[in-house]
């Protein structure tokens, strides 16, 4: 359960966003309009995908040119799973959008929160604040519902 749950649980919504056991399904942007107030945009993503590498490979000017272009967005929402450190590319990422931070707002999000016993999450969210350099990590679950609230927080901060 990744991006697109992470999606479905925010709209409190089973199947608006496609979700898959497999990562890397989403391939192209997709718009989600909520409530005509919001739109929420689901990007490819690029850590574990299981897309082919040409695929992969074009993700990425589709996703800067999005991100650099869009004079809409308002918070970048950048998603890590929290049983893993991030990978070299998680880096990358969040190093590219803080360079462009003065466009838009950006919230790191640590899904997958409840597959991590209560006494491991400290260490592992300070563990991604570490590798990525930030201070602040939205621990989530689409199971619990954990970090619903504080993400919703930020989104309505960001408009």
């Amino acid at each position: 359960m990744g991006k697109s749950s992470l999606i479905n649980c925010l709209v409190n919504r089973k199947r608006l966003a496609r979700t898959s056991s497999t990562p890397g399904r989403t391939q192209v942007i997709n718009f989600f309009n909520i409530d005509d107030r919001w739109v929420f945009v689901d990007l490819p993503g690029y850590g574990y995908a299981k897309a082919p590498r040409a695929v992969r490979e074009r993700w990425a000017p589709m996703i800067e040119e999005f991100l650099a272009e869009d004079q809409r967005l308002a918070l970048v929402v950048a998603i890590v799973d929290a049983r893993h450190e991030p990978t070299p590319l998680d880096q990358m990422l969040v190093d590219w959008l803080q360079q462009l931070q003065a466009l838009f707002q950006i919230a790191i999000v640590a899904t997958k929160i409840d597959k991590i016993s209560r006494g491991r999450r400290t260490e592992a969210l300070q563990r991604i604040r570490e590798i990525l350099k930030v201070e602040n990590v939205i621990p989530f679950s689409a199971v619990t519902g954990e970090g619903k609230q504080q993400l919703w927080s930020l989104i309505k901060e960001s408009a």
